[in-house]
């Protein structure tokens, strides 16, 4: 590792970790903020949070089937996916390359017919959240 951020930055990296536990409270529940978080590890290229998201969807009971075909989510057989985590995984990847789709209300407004205002709010908490740690990761070599 380049840094030791968790030491060299403990009170931010607490922040983000309190963040991160209070989101895992949400009603989202922790499989779909897991998904999404694995999600954006695989738009990321983070290999830590790629294990580690992985590993806590099999632990949680996922599919490896379900795993391996996220990559590819939009693609794959409609059973694999629900239209709830279709619309999740489909606003985090707006929001994780928010400088190129700019969070379109194409992608906003299927949101609402899954999800209540509060619980999206904690999906794009979430999803934010995920691509500082990702990011970190990633630049400092974790």
């Amino acid at each position: 590792m380049r840094v030791d951020y968790t030491q060299l930055s403990p009170k931010a990296y607490q922040g983000l970790l309190a963040c991160k536990n209070a989101l895992a409270e949400s009603p989202l529940g922790l499989p779909l903020i897991e998904l999404a978080y694995l999600r954006i590890a695989q738009l990321n290229g983070c290999v830590f949070c790629l294990k580690l998201h992985s590993h806590a969807l099999r632990r949680r009971g996922e599919s490896q089937e379900k795993l391996d075909a996220l990559a590819g989510w939009d693609v794959a057989e409609e059973k694999l996916f629900t239209p709830r985590e279709r619309a999740a995984i489909t606003w985090t990847e707006a929001v994780t390359r928010i400088g190129e789709s700019r969070a379109p209300d194409s992608v906003y407004l299927p949101l609402r017919e899954h999800f209540s205002d509060a619980e999206i709010s904690d999906l794009t908490l979430a999803i934010a959240l995920m691509n500082a740690f990702t990011r970190v990761a990633v630049a400092v070599r974790q």
